[in-house]
């Protein structure tokens, strides 16, 4: 049973990497950079857990910084894909000043909030 498990593992990870090979590589290059902000928030985590949290406004704008950033990453994935068809309609150059401009605003409000 154990033998019959790894090998659907092994078949599942096979298929998920011919799948991805398919991918654009904008899509690509976005999914890269939402993987570096959660590993930047995720080391901030480690960070705090190690040596603690004293100025703690400083530590919650920091993950919540990445934690934005990786969702409006997420939100011009989606955008961005010429698969979706929700947003067929909608230029990638759009959904890019969408992006950055989201960004500012939620940098301007963490900014704000540090002090």
């Amino acid at each position: 049973m154990a033998k019959s498990a790894s090998n659907d593992a092994l078949t599942l990870i096979r298929s998920l990497r011919s799948a991805y090979a398919a991918t654009p590589t904008i899509l690509k290059i976005i999914d890269l950079y939402i993987v570096f902000a959660i590993a930047t928030g995720l080391v901030q985590v480690l960070y705090m857990a190690i040596v603690g949290s004293f100025p703690f406004n400083s530590f919650l704008s920091g993950v919540l910084s990445c934690v934005g950033t990786a969702v409006l990453a997420v939100c011009l994935r989606i955008q961005v894909n010429k698969e979706n068809k929700e947003f067929k309609d909608l230029p990638p150059e759009r959904a890019f000043a969408d992006f950055v401009l989201c960004n500012l605003v939620l940098h301007l409000v963490i900014m704000n909030f540090l002090g």
